[in-house]
């Protein structure tokens, strides 16, 4: 029948069969548990090695144009490395130490100025547009439950001690072998294949490498950027644990429009008990950095490589972090993007990939 050489159904069948495979998968995986185990094992020092990998790449594409070797390159950027963990450890770690230690000294005085300042929401109870109580008590609810889920897990804890050691012995022959034979990887993985399927795949692979480049490159030095600009306005205004919440504010930039309000809770909070008009100089602040960020930093370092659109970046980091919580929120977009460019391709070879299926019978599948 001549619908079934139609690229369409092809397609179709090719989803409905890939679907059923999942679901046997699913089904009988006590058979795969072992293969599950060692994915679970490699992965997350992979995942860790390939983003340093990335972070670090344009390093050693600097020194390799200046005619430096290969390994010499991978040793001057663990040297890097090594010499940027040493000066943080000098100068940035006992900042953030004395931060810490005060900011635990006076947690009682927070917490007494927290309390009155819900006190106070209380009696002005009648004249706000929602129930203070009940957004306090909810919030209590979901720290108790938190609480007691990492006591309940505090054995799994200790026993995953061990997982945690062998995870960082893994990262850096990881991280090494990425270095040392990136370009090998696309080669390796398309020479059992042919003709144009072999060109589909290496364009693939080509395209995700590419994918993934722009938003990790682009992400973090955004992320870094905005840090700066953040410990600048708040040292700039005396804001107490000012390099905390920059820092904090750092990892939080790394999920997409999400992030920057998480990070924003924290600081005005403290501003808020410190003096209520430093509350209103970080909400200025803040809105400045945003500012700067979204009009002249994201669009000069990432320019529109994703092209992703800002409700479907908020529709997966918000579906993603009910899924897997803030690992998921993390690796969200990233992921997003990997599978909208792995659609495309084959969108795009989809009437190739039909006449390769179908060489042998000497008919090419209809449009």
């Amino acid at each position: 029948m001549r619908m079934t050489r139609k690229v369409w159904f092809q397609t179709g069948v090719a989803i409905i069969i890939t679907l059923l495979i999942i679901m046997l998968v699913i089904r009988v995986q006590v058979i795969f548990q072992p293969f599950f185990t060692i994915i679970a094992t490699v992965f997350i020092p992979l995942l860790i090695g390939g983003l340093l990998y990335y972070i670090t790449e344009p390093i050693q594409r600097f020194l390799e144009k200046r005619k430096a070797g290969r390994v010499t390159s991978i040793l001057a950027i663990f040297i890097i490395i090594l010499l940027v963990i040493t000066l943080l450890s000098m100068i940035i770690v006992p900042m953030v130490t004395t931060q810490v230690q005060n900011l635990v000294s006076r947690a009682p005085m927070i917490q007494r100025e927290i309390q009155e300042l819900f006190n106070f929401l209380l009696s002005q109870r009648d004249r706000l547009p929602f129930d203070p109580q009940s957004y306090v008590q909810d919030a209590l609810d979901q720290g108790s439950q938190m609480i007691s889920n990492l006591l309940g897990n505090a054995i799994t804890i200790v026993s995953g001690t061990v997982s945690v050691l062998v995870t960082l012995i893994l990262i850096p022959f990881f991280y090494f072998f990425l270095l040392k034979d990136h370009e090998k990887f696309i080669p390796a993985m398309t020479s059992p294949f042919k003709g144009t399927f072999k060109q589909f795949l290496s364009e693939l692979m080509s395209d995700i490498d590419s994918t993934l480049r722009a938003f990790i490159q682009g992400q973090m030095l955004v992320s870094f950027i905005l840090c700066i600009i953040l410990y600048i306005g708040y040292a700039i205004i005396g804001l107490d644990y000012a390099l905390l919440l920059a820092i904090f504010a750092l990892f939080m930039n790394l999920i997409p429009f999400i992030g920057p309000w998480v990070a924003f809770l924290p600081a005005a909070l403290l501003a808020l008990i410190q003096d209520p008009i430093m509350f209103v100089w970080v909400s200025l602040i803040t809105l400045i950095a945003q500012q700067i960020e979204s009009n002249l930093v994201t669009p000069n370092v990432m320019g529109q490589t994703l092209k992703l659109h800002p409700l479907t970046v908020i529709t997966v980091v918000l579906a993603a972090g009910n899924i897997a919580g803030f690992i998921g929120m993390l690796i969200a977009i990233p992921t997003y993007a990997v599978i909208k460019t792995v659609i495309q391709n084959i969108w795009r070879y989809r009437s190739n990939i039909g006449k390769t299926m179908f060489a042998e019978a000497g008919e090419p599948p209809s449009e």
